[in-house]
């Protein structure tokens, strides 16, 4: 592959919703490109792009991959860096990875079903991330293929910056080719390819309004045209060409294409246009916002010359190829044989060789200049959202910002002895993908793992068992409950033994009742009057209270918010010992609790969901469901944020049923907030569980 500069280069990111034929148009670029000699397909289970053996079983994408395709538009010679993202809402973080690096856009689009949930979320997406957009429709030579339709969708629900390029048309009922409407050109498919043809003399009613938007976008985009427009003065070409391009690029104009990838329709013309419609990277970025060591913030010219520095933005782990860190060369070249410093974790890396990725094929190549990606293989301490620099040039990038993961299980090995195993493989995984992240309830005594959705564990389970070797089991987490005492109860505990010698004495007079603080499990008071109790046996006493609190009496959970007074007892001048009197104040704690109205306290979060309107009902009555309490709403962007706050051992399957309830455009935040007294019908279900689990 030849070494490209950045004017020539154009890094770009496919999106949409699952299903609509991304990585079908991924593979007919390298393919129509002459990158491979085969045409992939999914159906078949061998495309390039979708290369893990997840990928391959289930049939979707489930990683962001990487093709770099050489294609000549114009008469120059482009390099297309294409990221293929899965269009499934689980996969998320493989889209924020690949949007940390692009500087354009396609979203796909079905012919047949239109704007669908994946498409507003990669709208919202792109547009978040400042990128210029195109639109895919693809399928067009579907039956039930309506361009029309799709187009009111997309104007409708993205506004006047829709703006359809092309007019389909058929040849004895069959999806034949478009006029190209800037241009005023006709384009008939030849296989993959366009030959020029006629504008057919029956489709000027057609195509008069779509010009006239085409023309009003060129307007909008400078004073003077728009003043030439009201006045109904013709535009040169050349003129609309340039306009369309500066609009493209400011986000004001989204220019619609269609075709069909399954047969290669449409496919160079999508990749002419994405390399005469989007910035290179330095148009997009002329110089890269970042830090130096002490937080102050800097701009680093993205250009050849000069001091390297990459942002790492994608890890993968092989089990034959090893570990593969993705990166963006943000300024100068990168050659093989060079030193680098890992500025995120402070150690010197040596480049052996550089390459770029076609899917899992390694392609060597002499550099990489500014603004192009590649990858580095054995980069060991290196992870996602590292920077690498040249010696002596300290500066650091923004990382990759994903979406916190809230889908929340227990993780168990299925065999005895493959703890570690499993915690080695985790690691690994979390290597690769970092929406997966784990924690350690020592509490509880279980191992938890995080991740986006159903999906995601799921394949997450089964990467362990058919990467790793281990199998484990997902199961429904505990949930740290608490126990505390309403009322008050006086109670003496005597701890009285005799077997030949020195005996065992200790007698304690305790008085238990609500602290009033719920953060600290107890509080320890003496009111001894004439030493009834030596002053040094209370450290005992309250190493006894101490002890206790580990355990309350209903279900065994760690108690809070108990103030226990030590107000009299009596002691042996012999027999007594700290021993004694510890365990006697056990023995009251014991025998007191019970009679304190003790009760059980649950864990409360706050929830903060965003939803369009039209799901706030559902939402609302959800809550009520989930003993939750709507605290208030907001509107925030076009949406509505609705606060309230539940019982965490309500929400552990929130992030799938919120996914259900809004088909996917909803989303939320939570974190704990205090504990509160349970129901007594949620107190006998939690004692039940206990006694159950003892038994």
């Amino acid at each position: 592959m030849e070494v490209y500069s950045a004017e020539n280069i154009r890094n770009i990111v496919l999106l949409g919703h699952g299903g609509v034929g991304k990585t079908t148009i991924a593979e007919q670029m390298a393919f129509i490109s002459k990158g491979t000699t085969r045409l992939g397909r999914v159906a078949d289970k061998n495309t390039i792009s979708d290369f893990d053996p997840e990928e391959t079983k289930r049939g979707f994408s489930i990683n962001t991959s990487v093709l770099p395709i050489e294609w000549s538009s114009s008469f120059i010679k482009h390099k297309i860096n294409v990221m293929d993202t899965p269009g499934y809402f689980d996969f998320a973080g493989e889209v924020d990875e690949a949007l940390r690096v692009a500087s354009g856009a396609v979203i796909v689009v079905s012919a047949k079903a239109g704007v669908q949930v994946g498409t507003e979320l990669a709208w919202e997406k792109a547009e978040k991330a400042g990128l210029p957009r195109m639109i895919f429709v693809n399928g067009m030579d579907e039956d039930e293929a309506d361009l029309v339709k799709v187009l009111e969708e997309l104007q409708e629900k993205f506004g006047k910056a829709i703006a359809p390029f092309q007019v389909p048309f058929k040849e004895d009922g069959k999806f034949a080719g478009f006029v190209n409407v800037p241009k005023m050109e006709g384009r008939r498919f030849s296989g993959n390819r366009v030959e020029e043809c006629p504008v057919p003399e029956d489709m000027q009613e057609e195509i008069e309004p779509v010009r006239q938007m085409i023309l009003e976008a060129v307007a909008s985009t400078d004073d003077d045209l728009m003043e030439r427009f009201f006045n109904d003065e013709e535009f040169t070409q050349e003129e609309i060409l340039t306009a369309l391009r500066v609009g493209i690029m400011a986000g004001d104009i989204v220019p619609v294409l269609c075709g069909s990838a399954a047969n290669g329709m449409g496919i160079g013309v999508l990749m002419s246009s994405i390399c005469s419609y989007f910035p290179n990277p330095v148009l997009a970025q002329p110089t890269n916002p970042a830090q130096d060591l002490n937080g102050n913030a800097i701009e680093v010219p993205c250009q050849p010359a000069g001091n390297i520095s990459l942002l790492v933005f994608k890890t993968s782990v092989d089990p034959y190829l090893g570990k593969i860190s993705y990166f963006k060369v943000m300024s100068g070249t990168l050659r093989k044989d060079t030193t680098l410093m890992n500025i995120n974790k402070e150690v010197e890396t040596k480049v052996s060789r550089v390459y770029v990725m076609r899917g899992k094929e390694q392609i060597e190549v002499p550099e990489l200049r500014a603004g192009d990606i590649g990858a580095l293989s054995k980069l060991t301490v290196t992870t996602t959202g590292d920077t690498l620099c040249s010696k002596g040039f300290n500066v650091k990038y923004e990382g990759v910002e994903f979406a916190p993961s809230l889908l929340c299980m227990a993780i168990q090995p299925k065999n005895k002895g493959d703890e570690d195993k499993v915690s080695s493989s985790l690691a690994k995984i979390m290597e690769e993908d970092p929406t997966v992240r784990t924690e350690v309830d020592s509490e509880l005594k279980q191992q938890l793992i995080y991740g986006v959705g159903d999906q995601h564990l799921d394949v997450i389970v089964n990467k362990l068992k058919n990467k790793f070797k281990v199998e484990v089991d997902l199961s429904k987490p505990k949930v740290s409950y608490r126990e505390t005492i309403n009322g008050k109860a006086e109670v003496r505990g005597k701890y009285k033994k005799q077997s030949g010698g020195h005996g065992q004495y200790g007698d304690v007079l305790m008085v238990f009742e609500p602290s009033g603080d719920l953060s600290t499990p107890y509080v320890f008071e003496e009111k001894i009057f004439g030493g009834s109790v030596p002053k040094n046996y209370f450290p005992a006493v309250e190493k006894g209270i101490q002890e206790s609190v580990k355990s309350g009496v209903l279900a065994g959970y760690p108690m809070v918010g108990v103030k226990a007074t030590l107000i009299d007892g009596s002691y042996h001048p012999v027999d007594s010992s700290e021993m004694a009197f510890k365990m006697a104040t056990s023995m009251a704690f014991k025998d007191g609790i019970p009679k304190a109205k003790p009760v059980i306290l649950e864990p409360i979060v706050a929830v903060h969901i965003l939803v369009d309107e039209a799901y706030m009902g559902d939402i609302m009555s959800d809550m009520t469901k989930r003993r939750g309490r709507v605290l208030g709403m907001e509107p925030q962007g076009g949406k509505q944020m609705i606060d309230a706050e539940v019982p965490m051992a309500e929400m552990f399957s929130y992030p799938t049923d919120l996914r259900s309830m809004t088909q996917g455009r909803g989303s939320y935040t939570m974190e704990f907030v205090r504990y509160e007294e349970a129901s007594h019908e949620v107190m006998e279900k939690i004692i039940a569980e206990s006694q159950a689990a003892q038994a």
